[in-house]
């Protein structure tokens, strides 16, 4: 007999309407919990929390580019003539006998946000139209299945140690595809595949200073034979302190901009996504005896 399967039990913002003839969006805030009919299924669950990626007014670790709260992407729900098809005695017919129409599974998959696929069998008169997949979404929800991060810090002074007034500051982020890329993935539904490959285009540095750097490589990282010589990329210099500012640090903020450019069905398309990390480091004024 067949059965519903469903695996990767994972999260969901909203509740998703799944269509034979095309693909519902996900809306906040969620209705109650999942149900699911012929050619539809309401679905419910709670997604995982975002990060901010520092204090109060920066921009979250999982925001695109706006900066606002991330959507669940719809989902993709695609037919195939269930094979063998269920005994008579089965409830896949719903009430129906054997050659009146037939049993269908639909696969309904969707990205990392949203947290799994679902394959139920669904009884039909007629064969299911497929959906006209539209590989923007799909590029989204091979989006959804990386794990982007925000930069991995480094910085001199360290967070912990000090660091001196008008001495060089540099700024670097350690090169891994979860922090600056290439990250590349795949999501497909039916006969279309998207693959989608994420690279950082540019980090902001908000120094806590009142001052920016922007750097569009991922910095040097610092090393002792340097000595006194600034960064050849991405560094900057403090002119005071961070014994002026309220908490006596300063609050350094890195933001990545992530550039996603996406292929497949015969169409080209970017996308971008925003993460975020800080740190907090002391800088001191040399004091000079007489």
């Amino acid at each position: 007999m067949l059965t519903r399967r469903t695996t990767r039990a994972g999260a969901l913002l909203a509740v998703l309407t799944l269509v034979s003839a095309g693909v519902a969006h996900a809306d906040d805030p969620p209705p109650p919990p999942a149900t699911c009919g012929l050619f539809n299924c309401r679905v419910e669950a709670k997604s995982p929390g975002e990060e901010a990626a520092a204090r109060p007014g920066t921009k979250p670790a999982g925001t695109r580019g706006g900066g606002g709260k991330r959507k669940s992407q719809g989902p993709i729900c695609t037919y195939t003539l269930s094979d063998p098809q269920p005994p008579a005695d089965s409830a896949d017919w719903a009430g129906h006998e054997p050659g009146d129409g037939a049993v269908y599974d639909r696969r309904c998959s969707y990205g990392k946000d949203n947290g799994y696929f679902e394959i139920t069998p669904v009884w039909a008169a007629d064969p299911p139209q497929q959906p006209v997949v539209d590989p923007a979404v799909l590029a989204q929800q091979a989006i959804d299945t990386m794990t982007l991060k925000g930069p991995s810090i480094g910085i001199t002074p360290k967070p912990g140690g000090k660091g001196v007034v008008g001495m060089p500051v540099y700024l670097w982020t350690a090169q891994t595809p979860e922090t600056y890329g290439p990250n590349t993935a795949t999501a497909t539904a039916g006969a279309v595949t998207v693959t989608a490959t994420a690279k950082v285009s540019k980090i902001v540095w908000e120094m806590g200073d009142g001052k920016t750097v922007t750097c569009t490589n991922p910095g040097t990282p610092y090393r002792p034979e340097f000595g006194k010589q600034p960064s050849p990329d991405c560094g900057h210099r403090y002119a005071q302190p961070s014994s002026t500012t309220p908490s006596g640090k300063y609050h350094v903020t890195a933001t990545s901009t992530w550039t996603v450019d996406w292929q497949g069905a015969g169409q080209t398309g970017q996308l971008t996504e925003v993460r975020g990390a800080a740190v907090d480091i002391t800088v001191a004024e040399v004091q000079v005896l007489n």
